[in-house]
């Protein structure tokens, strides 16, 4: 066992998936924590495409940090901007303290990746938080508003075009979301538009949807989308957006008026800063125990890792991964503590599903598929149990019960913002 002279500190960057199981599995630990998050909440991002389509409100999907923590005694939240992080000095830098640490676990997520596309950057829209969810539900809700109004049918055709970009969970899930967003919800609300106008593409650039998925449930998956009236085009890359037109590789265009991207993220900006060897989407090489090469009490998990299976594939940016990586690196931190060995990192894959919709959803476990409405309710159980919070957990029950039976969504308010200059509706990044 190490001599230790008082009780170590362990800092956390990233109060995700990754983070928050790394704090709370060190709950009884004999260490001091600290954890470092810009925002004072957990987000379960999973659901985050349902405030953006208007069935689910923030406080349904992010639950206060202090609140799931208060009964942890050996821990400290610190509400802040990490701006640099010296490894050698074992230091984190934010924008209020300098924080000294004896272990560190980075867990800071991941951003939207446009490839270095400015154009994309300026004028579509990620979906990785609850500011990216707000703007796209307020620009949906208002090209609604607006076509509703355009007597110039090539103008409300733009307007009424919705195009999503890749073909994995999030986005099949958005697609079919906001189909039903409008097929149900607009046609009540909006009678005097006629849904027959609105279109919705979903573009990939490979020749699968959600490539993870066995064959026979892609295929599933294309059948149902194609079914609530959505686009499918593979083999597509786009090239260029400039907020009204969309270019596609090679050579074709048409117009829309939104764009939401899902077809990339990258480890967060902050690795980049570290210096250190970086592989696919910026992530960091990390050896098999998930520690940094050269500081062994420094830890890297979730999406800012890259850690290859046993067949040399990296393993994807998902909340399991994140969260089965957090706890090995608890325990590893652990081991060093107490002077034994530490262990190497082997994912067991709990499967993918998802959701196109009501009764539509497809859910691949170990050896076992399945598709449809059996699908479908498995999706909602397990994303339903692994909600933050007993509050919140009913609420989006409540929620989800409520617009099954009477095909109805609660969150569908436009904020005053969004009636002034078009340059509002401007996206920085």
């Amino acid at each position: 066992m190490k001599t230790i002279q008082s009780e170590p500190r362990v800092v956390i960057l990233g109060a995700g998936f990754g983070g928050l199981r790394a704090a709370q599995s060190l709950s009884k630990a004999p260490v001091k924590v600290m954890l470092i998050d810009r925002n004072n909440y957990h987000l379960f991002q999973p659901l985050l495409y349902q405030v953006a389509t208007a069935s689910l409100s923030d406080e349904d999907i992010a639950h206060p940090l202090r609140a799931i923590l208060r009964e942890q005694e050996n821990l400290e939240f610190l509400l802040a901007n990490v701006t640099g992080i010296d490894l050698h000095s074992q230091k984190i830098f934010t924008d209020t303290d300098e924080i000294p640490y004896d272990y560190l676990i980075l867990a800071p997520g991941s951003e939207t990746n446009f490839y270095g596309n400015e154009s994309l950057s300026q004028n579509s829209f990620g979906l990785k938080s609850l500011q990216d969810a707000h703007r796209i539900r307020q620009h949906l809700l208002m090209q609604f508003e607006k076509a509703s109004r355009e007597i110039n049918p090539e103008e409300r055709k733009a307007l009424l075009t919705f195009v999503v970009v890749g073909g994995g969970p999030t986005g099949v899930e958005m697609a079919g979301a906001i189909s039903e967003l409008a097929q149900v919800v607009v046609k009540k609300d909006i009678p005097k538009l006629d849904v027959r106008e609105i279109r919705i593409v979903l573009l990939e650039a490979t020749d699968k949807l959600v490539s993870h998925l066995q064959t026979d449930l892609s295929n599933n998956t294309v059948t149902a989308l194609s079914r609530k009236g959505v686009e499918i085009l593979f083999g597509s890359k786009v090239v260029d957006y400039d907020g009204e037109f969309i270019r596609l590789d090679p050579f074709q265009t048409f117009p829309a008026r939104t764009l939401i991207w899902t077809a990339g993220v990258r480890a967060s900006g902050l690795m980049d800063r570290l210096g250190l060897s970086q592989a696919g989407q910026n992530r960091i090489r990390v050896l098999p125990t998930l520690q940094l090469p050269g500081f062994s009490n420094a830890y890297v998990i979730g999406d800012a890792a890259y850690v290859e299976n046993p067949q040399g594939k990296a393993l994807p940016m998902t909340a399991p991964v994140a969260m089965q990586q957090a706890t090995l690196a608890v325990r590893n931190i652990l081991a060093d503590i107490e002077g034994t060995r530490t262990h190497p990192f082997a994912f067991k894959d709990p499967g993918m599903m998802a959701t196109i919709g009501r009764n539509q959803a497809v859910a691949q476990i170990g050896k076992f598929r399945f598709s449809g409405w059996i699908a479908w309710l498995i999706w909602l159980f397990v994303h339903l149990i692994q909600i933050i919070g007993f509050r919140n957990r009913l609420l989006v029950l409540f929620k989800w019960f409520w617009e099954y039976i009477f095909y109805d969504r609660t969150g569908r308010l436009l904020e005053d913002q969004v009636f002034k200059d078009k340059a509002m509706n401007k996206l920085t990044h």
